[in-house]
């Protein structure tokens, strides 16, 4: 069993024929993930990659019996493309584009949330669940199969922990980036929740970083609800000043809300192991 994809999980790729489309299908096929269809407006009938294009995703769906998406298309276009994966019952949608713009993500992620559509992302380099599904653009070499489920809202630091914990012999049950921009569709609190419920998941490492009151919240829910999993965490962001963005758009610190050493805090009165550098995370939940 694993969290939001698994060996079951059939994808579209919405933006298919765009060089970011054919470069990540390719790489996801390899890994095994059953990508059955792309969409790309005007390109319907052709292939990619030796996956069926579709001009809309009402056909893909139809047609493949496909159950979720991940979309690589403009910012200006991602709102019509997720909306249209939401309309059709697809779920997850992974939502790889940077940059959308923030009142088309509060709409999109109002839609999806009465619909009960997962989003993961925008600006996520996706979710895996190692040896099963891989949707999204990061390195699968580093992943192994295991009990750790990783959240984390930077990229980078997700690959870099992974790899660390595999190295230690502690493979991961899934593992899957929030999304760097300010609007993002699941929440620390989201993922937990899913975590706890994994019978695969045995312990969970957190990623976060500078900017916003994602952690403070996930300490406010770990120490409420008395959460039943060991939870290791790295904080990203300890020595930015404030009011500079540094790499995500969700990553600034205002006044002082927002800095490393309040989600520090907050994770430590919640009863986390916090850890000082990314390697740690490994260690920490070693000891477990």
């Amino acid at each position: 069993m694993a969290i939001l994809v698994n060996s079951n999980t059939k994808a579209i790729v919405q933006g298919i024929t765009g060089s970011q489309g054919l470069f990540h299908t390719k790489r996801m096929l390899e890994y095994g993930t059953k990508i059955v269809g792309g969409v790309r407006a005007g390109k319907g009938g052709t292939q990619a990659e030796g996956v069926p294009v579709f001009d809309t995703v009402q056909e893909a769906v139809s047609t493949t019996g496909a159950n979720a998406s991940i979309i690589f298309v403009p910012a200006p276009s991602a709102r019509d493309a997720t909306l249209e994966a939401i309309t059709h019952g697809l779920n997850p949608v992974v939502l790889i584009t940077e940059g959308i713009p923030i009142k088309d993500s509060i709409e999109v992620m109002g839609v999806a949330k009465s619909k009960g559509c997962t989003i993961i992302g925008p600006n996520t380099p996706g979710v895996i669940t190692p040896n099963e599904c891989k949707l999204g653009i990061m390195p699968s070499h580093v992943f192994r199969q295991g009990e750790v489920g990783l959240a984390s809202r930077s990229g980078t630091l997700t690959y870099e922990i992974a790899s660390s914990l595999s190295r230690a012999g502690l493979g991961q049950s899934t593992c899957l980036g929030l999304g760097g921009d300010p609007i993002v569709g699941l929440s620390f609190v989201d993922v937990l929740e899913m975590f706890r419920d994994d019978p695969q998941t045995k312990s969970v490492a957190l990623v976060g970083e500078i900017g916003g009151n994602a952690e403070e919240l996930a300490a406010e829910y770990i120490k409420q609800s008395k959460y039943p999993k060991p939870i290791a965490a790295y904080v990203a962001g300890r020595t930015a000043p404030p009011g500079k963005r540094m790499g995500h758009a969700g990553a600034i610190i205002m006044g002082r809300t927002g800095t490393a050493e309040s989600k520090l805090k907050a994770l430590k009165s919640a009863g986390v192991n916090v850890a000082h550098k990314p390697g740690e995370i490994a260690k920490l939940l070693a000891r477990k």
